[in-house]
């Protein structure tokens, strides 16, 4: 059996509780309850690794968030979720210089459905930078573009701004010195 359906069942079962608390007059039992059932309904709906790992990496510890999104198994996770999960690891990629596997985990975020439209954009613009590294000029303006037209609130105008002066700055070359 399906581990959501048992803690589906466990949350009905505690909301009913609730009423039942509620309707007989203990309002004590009635208010742990509820916070109890409100506590089980969240657990249901988020992924409760894929909020720890998310602040882990507010807290610019990537090494431990990627060390919690390897215990997770996105094909046990909603579409949505699933789509946090790569978002995720994609920007874990990222720091980790892992740019190949991060521009697969964006995509997939893309693929699954990001809700947010700002988040949606962010994948947009990690796109747009891996595009610039692999030197794909034309790719990485069209991800700009798509980005600025997702980031309606402005979230990421300030990124976007810096990716943009990237892009115009002329490229770096490392020359190697010759052996004499």
């Amino acid at each position: 059996m399906d581990t959501r359906i048992i803690k589906i069942a466990i949350a009905a079962a505690a909301l009913g509780y609730t009423v039942y608390s509620f309707v007989q007059g203990r309002w004590g039992v009635g208010i742990a309850m509820l916070l109890l059932t409100t506590a089980l309904v969240l657990i249901i709906l988020r992924s409760i690794r894929l909020i720890w790992a998310f602040l882990q990496m507010r807290q610019q510890k990537f090494d431990k968030a990627a060390k919690i999104l390897n215990k997770v198994n996105p094909d046990k996770l909603w579409t949505s979720q699933a789509a946090y999960f790569y978002y995720l690891n994609g920007t874990v990629s990222m720091q980790t210089n892992n740019i190949t596997g991060a521009e697969k985990m964006f995509k997939q975020a893309l693929a699954k459905g990001l809700r947010a439209t700002y988040d949606k954009a962010g994948a947009k613009l990690n796109l747009a930078v891996i595009a610039m590294a692999k030197q794909k000029k034309k790719e990485a303006q069209l991800l700009i573009a798509e980005a600025k037209k997702l980031d309606t609130k402005g979230v990421l105008k300030n990124d976007i701004k810096q990716v943009e002066k990237m892009m115009k700055a002329p490229p770096k070359v490392v020359r190697q010195r010759r052996p004499m």
